[in-house]
C-alpha cells in the first residue's frame, strides 16, 4: 500500500484518488479553498442554485466507468441524468431559429433543412460524417491512453479528412475549424453554428485546428446530459465516493512545493510549514517545479495557463414561471461573427458576443414555481490580458450579454429579481489558474498547440491530472485523466489504457 498526495479537489484529481484507494493505497486529498469540485461550482441565494461551471454533460460513460470500478452503486443510484432535448435551440444574427434533436443525425438534417433550407442539413449531415472520421482516428490517443512518447506524430497529423473539391479536381485539407465552415458549410448560419461549439470550449475557430470538428460530433454522437441538481451533484457524488473510500481530505491547506527525494517525488510543502511525505504525488499543478524539471525541452511542456480564454457567467433570479417547452439551451449568435472573433483575437470582450443561455426545467434551482433560474456565459479574454478588476467592466459586459439573452427569454430584464456577475477573477481566485482561464479538450494537430503535458514527469513518482494535463479540460476529459493517472500509477509506465 503506497501512501499518495493528491494536490487539488478538482472533479479530475477526486476521479483518481476514487480509483487509487480502491486499489488499496492510502490516499490524502491537500485542497487550497474550503470545498471540493474545483470549477465545477454552485452560487446560490434567497432559494436560488445555479451551476457556475458548466451546464451539460456529454460522455457520461466516462462517468459510468468511474462509479462501476470503485464501487457497487453505479452513477444513476447517486444521480439523476437527464438527456436533454432539444440538446440547443440556435437563434442566428439575422433573426432564424433551429431546434436541434439530442443525439439524432436524421432529426438535425431535418430541422436544419426546413428552417436554414433545403441542402444545409446534408451539408452538415456530410460534415458529421468526416467528423467521426476524425474522431475514430483521434480518439484513442487523445482520450483512452497516456500522451505518446512520440506525440509529435499527433502534433503534425490532421485527423480531419480532406475534401474533395468539385471544381478544382482535386482535395483540399482545411487546416482550422474556421475553414471547414467558410469551405464545407457554405452558410453564415451553418458556420456560426459549428463555431459556436469551438466558442463553447474556449477555443478560437480560426486558430482551432479542424480536428476541433469532434467537438459538435461528442455531442451529436453521445448526446447531451443534464444532472438533476445541477453539475455540482456529479462533483458531490464523486466526493462521496471517495470518502466511502476511505480518502482523507484536507481543506484549507494550500501546497507550496513537492519535495523530493534522490530524483523522486516524496511528499507535499504546505503554506504553513507543514511536509507531507508521500510515496506518489498526483497534482493539477506541481508548485515549485518548472515546465523544464518536469518535461523537459524535447516533451510537451505546460500550456500558458494565462493564454486561454476564460468566462463571464452571469446568474439570473427571474420572477415568473419557466414557460413550458422552454429549450433548455439556447444559442443566440452574434450579430457580427466577425467583430465578435477579431475581438477576442486582441483579447478584449466583445461588444456583441455569442451568449449560451441555460433554463434548467429544475425544481431543484428555484424557490417555487413562480420563479426561475437562468444561467448566461460567454466566452471571454482570461484576466492576464483584460482587467476584469476595472471597476464597470463586469456590469458593463453582463448588460450586453443580458441584451442578447432576450432574443431567447423574451421580457428577461423586467422579470429579473437580481443578478450575480462573475468574471474570471472568480475563476481564478475559487481554481488558482492563472487569469482564470479554462482549459479546452486536447485536440491533434496544429503542431501541438492544443496538447496538453503528459500525466507522467520526468520526475518519478509526481502525476498531472485534471484539466491542465493529458487529455485537457471539460467534465469527461477531467474523468479520463483522473482513469490514466490511476492506471499508471496501479499499473506502471508501461500502463496503455482500458481495452
Amino acid at each position: 500500500m503506497a501512501r499518495i498526495a493528491v494536490i487539488g479537489a478538482g472533479t479530475g484529481a477526486l476521479a483518481a484518488a476514487a480509483r487509487l484507494a480502491v486499489a488499496g493505497h492510502r490516499v490524502a486529498v491537500y485542497e487550497r479553498t474550503e470545498t471540493y469540485g474545483g470549477a465545477v461550482r454552485r452560487f446560490q441565494r434567497d432559494g436560488f442554485s445555479f451551476d457556475t461551471g458548466p451546464g451539460l454533460l456529454t460522455l457520461p460513460a466516462v462517468w459510468r466507468d468511474l462509479f462501476v470500478k470503485t464501487g457497487k452503486e453505479p452513477l444513476e443510484d447517486r444521480v439523476e441524468l437527464v438527456q436533454v432535448d432539444p440538446s440547443s435551440r440556435h437563434v442566428f444574427a439575422d433573426g432564424t431559429e433551429v431546434s436541434l434533436p439530442n443525439a439524432s443525425r436524421a432529426g438535425v438534417v431535418a430541422a436544419l433543412d426546413e428552417t436554414l433550407g433545403a441542402g444545409a442539413g446534408g451539408r452538415w449531415g456530410d460534415f458529421l460524417v468526416r467528423a467521426r472520421e476524425a474522431w475514430d482516428r483521434s480518439r484513442r490517443p487523445l482520450l483512452e491512453e497516456p500522451l505518446w512518447p512520440n506525440w509529435e506524430v499527433l502534433a503534425g497529423r490532421e485527423p480531419y479528412p480532406a475534401v474533395p473539391h468539385k471544381r478544382l479536381l482535386r482535395t483540399r485539407r482545411a487546416a482550422t475549424l474556421a475553414e471547414v465552415g467558410a469551405w464545407e458549410l457554405r452558410d453564415p448560419r451553418l458556420t456560426a453554428l459549428l463555431e459556436s461549439h469551438a466558442l463553447g470550449y474556449g477555443l478560437h475557430p480560426e486558430a482551432a485546428p479542424a480536428s476541433a470538428a469532434v467537438l459538435p460530433y461528442m455531442e451529436h454522437a453521445f448526446g447531451t446530459w443534464y444532472v438533476l441538481g445541477g453539475a455540482r451533484e456529479l462533483a458531490r457524488a464523486v466526493y462521496e465516493r471517495c470518502l466511502a473510500r476511505k480518502v482523507e481530505f484536507h481543506f484549507g491547506a494550500e501546497v507550496t512545493g513537492v519535495l523530493e527525494k534522490d530524483g523522486r517525488a516524496a511528499g507535499l510543502e504546505l503554506a504553513d510549514g507543514t511536509a507531507v511525505h508521500a510515496d506518489f504525488v498526483v497534482g493539477t499543478r506541481p508548485w515549485g517545479l518548472t515546465g523544464h524539471q518536469l518535461y523537459g525541452a524535447a516533451d510537451v511542456g505546460p500550456r500558458p495557463e494565462g493564454a486561454a480564454h476564460g468566462r463571464v457567467v452571469v446568474c439570473l433570479a427571474l420572477r415568473g414561471a419557466r414557460e413550458a417547452g422552454a429549450a433548455h439551451r439556447t444559442v443566440v449568435h452574434a450579430p457580427d461573427r466577425r467583430a465578435e472573433l477579431d475581438a477576442l483575437g486582441r483579447g478584449e470582450p466583445p461588444s456583441g458576443p455569442t451568449v449560451r443561455v441555460d433554463r434548467p426545467d429544475d425544481p431543484a434551482l428555484r424557490p417555487d414555481e413562480e420563479h426561475e433560474s437562468v444561467v448566461l456565459t460567454a466566452t471571454v479574454p482570461s484576466r492576464t490580458v483584460y482587467d476584469w478588476a476595472v471597476p464597470g467592466a463586469a456590469d458593463s459586459f453582463a448588460d450586453r450579454m443580458a441584451e442578447a439573452a432576450e432574443r431567447a427569454v423574451p421580457g428577461l430584464r423586467e422579470r429579473t429579481l437580481w443578478r450575480e456577475v462573475r468574471t474570471p477573477v472568480h475563476t481564478e481566485a475559487e481554481t488558482g489558474v492563472e487569469g482564470g482561464g479554462v482549459p479546452a479538450p486536447a485536440l491533434a494537430a496544429a503542431e501541438g498547440r492544443f496538447l496538453y503535458p503528459p500525466n507522467s514527469t520526468r520526475m518519478a513518482g509526481l502525476f498531472g491530472v485534471g484539466g491542465w494535463s493529458h487529455p485537457g479540460g471539460g467534465l469527461a476529459h477531467a474523468g479520463m485523466s483522473g482513469a490514466l493517472v490511476a492506471g499508471l500509477i496501479v499499473e506502471g509506465p508501461d500502463f496503455r489504457g482500458s481495452q
